[in-house]
């Protein structure tokens, strides 16, 4: 049972990274526009990521073995990227459609992408926490996957802002 649960979870991951994909393409591509209607829809299928996310590592059959000094580490730089994603978020005030002027302060003045990098650093960490190895390799492409999105939002950050080049050499990520 745990394994036909696991692999759906596998499944939900996929499925709500492809949609988050082709919505940000299409986005970028000036064929959808942030919307309420848009943000339910994306707002939903980021949760959906999230939860399967969270669930499935601890499912996973396949185990590393590391270390618990690793393992708590790990564990450490989930929580951190909760924080940096909150924190973010609460910084912002939205996931999508933001019209205002450009955020260089509070964590925007040191990273650029903070919900981002949060993302990242829980998708890295929660695997290794659960010694999930199968849920590690995953994460790859899955971190791949928000490194685009974050490339395509640069772009439009670019175009939007004309002192974002200026900002970037100030801030990481």
């Amino acid at each position: 049972m745990e394994n036909k649960l696991f692999f759906i979870l596998v499944i939900v991951c996929v499925i709500t990274h492809i949609i988050r994909t082709i919505y940000e393409i299409l986005k970028h591509k000036g064929v959808l526009t942030a919307n309420k209607l848009t943000f339910v829809i994306i707002f939903t299928n980021m949760f959906a990521l999230w939860v399967s996310w969270f669930s499935l590592c601890s499912l996973d059959a396949n185990r590393i073995a590391l270390p618990g000094v690793i393992q708590y580490a790990s564990l450490i730089l989930v929580v951190i990227g909760v924080i940096v994603f909150l924190v973010g978020l609460f910084t912002i005030k939205t996931l999508e459609s933001y019209e205002g002027d450009l955020i260089t302060k509070g964590i925007y003045s040191k990273i650029r992408h903070p919900m981002y990098l949060g993302f990242i650093l829980w998708l890295f960490g929660w695997p290794l926490y659960w010694d999930a190895l199968f849920s590690f390799v995953i994460s790859l492409p899955f971190i791949a996957n928000v490194l685009f999105w974050r490339h395509l939002e640069e772009k439009e950050l670019v175009e939007r802002f004309i002192s974002y080049k200026e900002y970037k050499k100030t801030t990481i990520f």
